[in-house]
């Protein structure tokens, strides 16, 4: 059931239920390690893990998976039990070879499985089968696959357990209710977007709300953060405007100019700027402000230096690309990717992210989040910074 809730987004409304019954969980695994049964261990396995437990793997898969990581003949007939051994492998962790090669095994095995399947159930159960390895949970976004999840309760299981169409009732009420949260949020950013009216004085710029709109809503899954969903698209959709400014329309001493006057926040200067970029500077000045007024509301701190700090990093970032390109330099791959992580716009997002939560706000966190290239959120950058540049390759 625990799996049936978090696949279909309702797990929040049980946490403590969950917690209770994981730990019980936890307690007889670490007792009592034989079982005969792939499905119920792996999924043991895998919601423990994902629950933070360090949950034993070389024991608990014995039966099922020898030293070689070869997966006993019994076992490679159980489609179901290939299905939550496959997913379980993801949690494995660098030392655990023998696990990560029985998921490899597994893939190939259920791949192999679709093509022979000859009866409905089958057929029910291989396609279920063939989206878990396209689409594992570890490596997704569960709310967007709740819908296949819907249609595909059962995924193929003979066993209908009583609490299923409760449970798939409960999903499809929640699930619409989200998305008409969803759609409203929508609205809100593109109403307020064309309000500002940057879209037509920078035609050159992306036009795009609904995109800005996708970051918060993977980032910040629960509705009940809706309205942090809705500030947080804001400076998303400026990390967008300036990276199109500075890459298709300002010259180089333009670009100069903006980040330094960006970098102290001088107002007073905006004069001084090309028009298109002086109501750039003059809007995103607003929205820091309106950001920082709403967290020193709610969470009584003032943190409009960082907010601007967060931002001076990113326009000097953009300007090195800048006059990389320009000047027609090829960087060092070091030098590109150290660059990269900033201009990738995810500290901007993050920080601002941060402080609209508030949680955890001590002064080592601020400290840390206002730090050069702090790992919670160069981590992140890199591997946003190279799945971008491999997406547009």
């Amino acid at each position: 059931m625990i799996d049936a809730l978090q696949r279909l987004g309702l797990d929040h409304h049980f946490e403590g239920e969950i917690e209770a019954v994981l730990n019980r969980q936890y307690d007889s695994a670490m007792t009592n390690t034989a079982s005969h049964d792939l499905v119920e261990t792996s999924l043991r396995f895998r919601l423990l893990r994902q629950q933070g437990c360090r949950a034993p793997s070389e024991d608990v898969f014995q039966n099922f998976i020898n030293k070689d990581g070869k997966l006993q003949s019994k076992s490679e007939q159980d489609i179901m039990g290939l299905i939550e051994l496959y997913e379980a492998s993801y949690w494995a962790t660098k030392e655990e070879t023998t696990l990560v090669e029985a998921g490899e095994l597994c893939a190939h095995l259920l791949d192999s499985a679709r093509s022979s399947s000859t009866t409905t159930l089958q057929a029910a159960t291989t396609a279920f089968a063939d989206y878990t390895v396209r689409h594992p949970s570890h490596r997704s976004l569960p709310k967007c696959h709740i819908r296949n999840y819907l249609s595909n309760f059962h995924g193929g299981s003979t066993t209908k357990h009583y609490y299923e169409d409760t449970l798939a009732d409960l999903a499809r009420l929640e699930f619409n209710m989200n998305q008409s949260v969803c759609l409203q949020e929508v609205v809100h950013v593109s109403k307020w977007w064309k309000e500002l009216g940057l879209a037509e004085e920078l035609e050159f710029a992306r036009n795009e709300p609904m995109k800005w709109c996708m970051w918060p809503l993977t980032t910040l899954i629960d509705s009940k953060f809706s309205e942090e969903r809705v500030e947080l698209a804001k400076p998303i959709s400026f990390v967008y405007l300036v990276d199109d400014i500075f890459d298709v329309y300002g010259s180089l001493d333009e670009l100069t100019l903006f980040t330094e006057i960006v970098d102290r926040w001088d107002v007073a200067s905006a004069d001084q700027l090309p028009d298109y970029m002086r109501k750039c500077f003059m809007a995103l000045h607003h929205v820091t402000n309106e950001i920082g007024y709403k967290v020193y509301k709610r969470h009584g701190c003032n943190q409009i230096h960082s907010l601007r700090q967060a931002w001076a990093k990113l326009f000097k970032a953009f300007l090195v690309e800048a006059k990389w390109f320009k000047g027609g330099k090829s960087p060092s791959a070091e030098a590109y990717l150290k660059n990269g992580i900033v201009s990738s716009g995810v500290q901007v997002v993050l920080v601002h992210l941060f402080f609209l939560l508030g949680q955890g706000l001590t002064q080592r966190n601020e400290d840390l989040v206002n730090g050069d290239d702090p790992p919670v959120i160069s981590s992140v950058a890199k591997i946003l910074r190279l799945w971008d540049d491999l997406s547009s390759t």
